[in-house]
């Protein structure tokens, strides 16, 4: 079976016997239909990706593997907060009559700030330390600016990644506050398990450990009928994971430099309901 299967599972099971209703609360999330979208949710839940092993993504429901990787390089390559540049509808509902989603994700990496170095964008910067200084604490990113918070479209629900050498190995912690199981939990884990190879690869480093912590891990009302059913199928191995190997520099990856092969995997059933 596949690994992320098997956490993913264990989640579920995890916040559904163990988690805490919000049902009673007011909440700021709804449904299309205006009804308040409560959940079910466990504090804090850390999952560990072992990315030497097999690649984590679930084989219970299909992950749109092409389509969260255009996402993760929409805003840590383009570093764009436009919709426009972006070849899905998934951010439609935050943005504004021109495209924009404020001052948020691709807008927070794209903004250049002065070192002793020289001047850097979050990212640039990050990738200057791997290749200068890769024993530095400090390679990460941090896109949750309370000064710009009121100008974004949505807050980050991803919002820190640290990066950490040891030896030829490069690890990753993705910090996240918030994180609809259902819909975005291994689409997240997909993005980021890509993002530390894209990194690690540039850098000649080998790509180790994925390590996402959730502050708050929720299953929607809506979605709780659908996740007992998903869990009770049946999990096939996880596929293997291709990259390009000629690409040696973090802004000439494209969605073609990424394949899953032999991706088995069950069809997702109908379109989830997404509160906003």
């Amino acid at each position: 079976m596949s690994y992320a299967d098997k956490v993913f599972v264990e989640n579920i099971e995890d916040i559904l016997a163990n988690g805490y209703s919000d049902e009673n609360e007011k909440v700021r999330p709804v449904w299309d239909d205006g009804t308040p979208a409560h959940t079910i949710k466990k504090f804090c839940i850390v999952n560990r990706y072992d990315l030497t092993k097999e690649f984590p993504v679930t084989t219970l429901r299909r992950t749109a593997f092409k389509s969260c990787i255009d996402e993760i390089l929409w805003i840590w390559q383009k570093k764009s907060n436009n919709i426009h540049d972006l070849n899905s509808k998934i951010w439609d509902s935050w943005a504004d009559e021109t495209g924009s989603i404020g001052k948020a994700y691709g807008y927070q990496l794209g903004v250049k700030h002065i070192y002793p170095e020289g001047e850097f964008d979050q990212v640039d910067r990050m990738l200057y330390d791997l290749k200068n200084n890769p024993a530095s604490r400090r390679i990460m990113s941090n896109i949750f600016n309370h000064h710009d918070l009121h100008e974004m479209g949505l807050a980050p629900c991803a919002y820190s990644f640290t990066l950490n050498v040891s030896g030829d190995t490069l690890n990753g912690i993705l910090n996240q506050r918030s994180q609809d199981m259902l819909t975005a939990n291994n689409w997240n884990v997909c993005q980021y398990a890509v993002l530390l190879c894209m990194f690690a690869q540039v850098s000649g480093l080998k790509p180790g450990e994925l390590v996402h912590v959730i502050a708050d891990a929720h299953i929607y009302d809506r979605h709780i009928p659908m996740v007992k059913e998903i869990i009770k199928k049946e999990q096939f191995p996880a596929p293997k994971f291709w990259i390009d190997p000629e690409v040696k520099d973090f802004y000439d990856f494209t969605v073609d430099s990424f394949k899953l092969i032999d991706y088995q995997c069950h069809p997702n059933e109908g379109k989830i309901p997404v509160a906003i």
